[in-house]
């Protein structure tokens, strides 16, 4: 991990440190494809070369959030659109455990548009 990127990571005050690090690992083991870079500002994973998702906080709930670049393509029910025409986000609340099947289904829904 690059240093811009943990400092994004140890920028943030707990619970929603210990999430985000552990949604960056759930997605960076979904696939052998996927890696992560900077862009924006946030963590961004990439498909290839293909954007796939980020990670960031919901500003009025304090919550992290997947956003899913082509999550317009998605039809997960966990996943909102809100005023988005392309990217749907799958929020996650950092109190409690992460429903690690329900975000494994959307990421893998996700990978199987970029093979």
């Amino acid at each position: 991990m690059n240093d811009q990127l943990e400092q994004f990571y140890l920028s943030k005050t707990e619970p929603n440190r210990s999430c985000l690090l552990a949604l960056r690992d759930i997605i960076l083991n979904t696939h052998d494809q996927l890696s992560e870079t900077r862009k924006y500002g946030m963590p961004c994973f990439v498909y290839g070369k293909k954007h796939f998702c980020y990670l960031w906080i919901d500003k009025k709930t304090n919550h992290p959030y997947i956003l899913m670049v082509e999550g317009h393509q998605l039809n997960h029910p966990a996943l909102e659109a809100g005023k988005r025409a392309r990217m749907k986000i799958l929020r996650i609340d950092p109190n409690q455990d992460i429903d690690l099947a329900n975000s494994l289904e959307v990421l893998n829904e996700a990978i199987l548009l970029y093979q």
